[in-house]
C-alpha cells in the first residue's frame, strides 16, 4: 500500500474580498460537479502529480532516511542523525534514485488512476463516499503493483548493514536477477509486498473518502482559496499515515531482508516486529513526529496544487465556452 513534498511554493495571490471568496467557493463546487474524464484535466492531474511527487521527495529525503533508521533499529532521533553523519556526507543521498523515480511515478498514478475509476463509477458528481473510498481503494492496488519493487531496493540500499555487499542500485539489481524467475518475484522484487497491498490500498481510500468534506468544510470560513486545500492534505494525509504506521514499518523490516533464506509468514514478521520492540506500541511508533513533518509537507502541498490546478483548468474551459 505504501508512501510519499516540496518546501516552497510559488506565492498564488487571490483577492480576498467577499464576492471573489463566493466566486471561489461556486467554482471549487462545481468543478466537483462536472464530468470528470475530460482527457485534459487528466493530462494535467498526471503531469501535476508527477512533478509535485518528484519535488517533495527530493526536499524530504533526508527526514525519511532518518525515519527509516528508526524502524529498522528502533533508535532516537539523535541516535539515527549521529549513525548517518558517522558514515559520511557521500551516504546521505544514498538510495534516492528509487523513491525519486517512484515516487514521480505514484504522482501520475494516483490522481489520475482515480480520476478515471470515479469516473466509471459515478459519471456526475458529487460523488458519494462509497464511490470515492472505492476508487481509492483500487488506485491504491495499482500503486502497489507497480511501485513495490522500487520500494523494494529503496529499502535494501537504506539499510546501513548492506552497503558493504550491496553499495549500489545496480548491485541489488544484479543479486534479485540472479534468482529464478519465481525467486525474482517473491525474495526479490515483491518481497514484503502483502502488507505493502493493504498499506498502500487502504491509506488512498482513507485520503480520498475525506479529502474532499475537510477541505469543504473548511472553504466554508472564507479563508483564501489555496488554504483549505492545504489543511486537508496536511491533517487528513498525517492521520492516514499515522493509523498506517505499523504497516509502513513492517514493510521496511520486511523488505530490508535479502538472499535465498527462508523469507517468514507476514503474520510471523508482524509477531517477530512486536517481539522485537519489546511488546511496546511507542516502540513502533518511534519516529512518528518526523513522519508527521514529512506526511505534512508532501500531502498538504500536492493537494494545494492539485486543487488550484483544478480550478484553473475549469476557469479556462469557462472562458472558452
Amino acid at each position: 500500500m505504501r508512501y510519499l513534498s516540496l518546501l516552497h511554493l510559488h506565492p498564488i495571490t487571490f483577492s480576498m474580498g467577499e464576492q471573489n471568496h463566493s466566486a471561489g467557493k461556486e467554482l471549487q463546487h462545481r468543478t466537483r460537479a462536472e464530468v470528470p474524464g475530460k482527457k485534459s484535466w487528466h493530462s494535467q492531474a498526471y503531469t501535476l502529480g508527477a512533478i509535485s511527487n518528484f519535488m517533495s521527495t527530493f526536499l524530504t529525503f533526508p527526514i525519511y532516511k532518518v525515519v527509516f533508521r528508526q524502524q529498522i533499529h528502533a533508535m532516537a532521533v539523535s541516535e539515527a542523525m549521529r549513525q548517518l553523519w558517522h558514515e559520511g556526507p557521500q551516504y546521505f543521498y544514498r538510495g534516492i534514485y528509487p523513491p525519486l523515480l517512484s515516487k514521480t511515478l505514484q504522482g501520475t498514478l494516483l490522481f489520475g488512476t482515480y480520476d478515471s475509476l470515479l469516473c466509471s463509477l459515478s459519471p456526475v458528481g458529487p460523488h458519494p463516499l462509497g464511490h470515492r473510498w472505492a476508487a481509492g481503494l483500487m488506485s491504491g492496488v495499482v500503486e502497489a503493483v507497480a511501485l513495490s519493487p522500487f520500494e523494494r531496493v529503496q529499502n535494501v540500499l537504506q539499510d546501513g548493514r548492506k552497503q558493504a555487499r550491496f553499495p549500489s542500485t545496480f548491485s541489488i539489481l544484479k543479486e534479485f536477477n540472479s534468482y529464478g524467475l519465481w525467486g525474482r518475484l517473491s525474495l526479490g522484487y515483491y518481497r514484503g509486498f502483502w502488507p505493502v497491498l493493504v498499506r498502500n490500498s487502504l491509506g488512498s481510500a482513507l485520503y480520498f473518502s475525506f479529502k474532499d468534506p475537510i477541505q469543504d468544510g473548511l472553504a466554508q470560513q472564507g479563508l483564501p482559496h489555496w488554504v483549505p486545500a492545504l489543511v486537508s492534505g496536511s491533517v487528513n494525509g498525517t492521520i492516514t499515515c499515522l493509523v498506517l504506521y505499523p504497516l509502513i514499518v513492517l514493510v521496511a523490516n520486511m523488505q530490508s531482508h535479502i538472499g535465498w533464506q527462508r523469507m517468514p509468514s507476514l503474520w510471523a514478521s508482524a509477531r517477530d516486529l512486536w517481539d522485537t520492540r519489546g511488546r511496546k506500541v511507542l516502540l513502533i511508533y518511534r519516529g512518528g513526529s518526523l513522519v508527521i513533518i514529512r506526511s505534512s509537507v508532501t500531502w498538504g502541498l500536492t493537494t494545494a496544487i492539485h486543487d488550484f490546478l483544478q480550478r484553473k483548468s475549469y476557469s479556462k474551459k469557462e472562458l472558452k465556452d
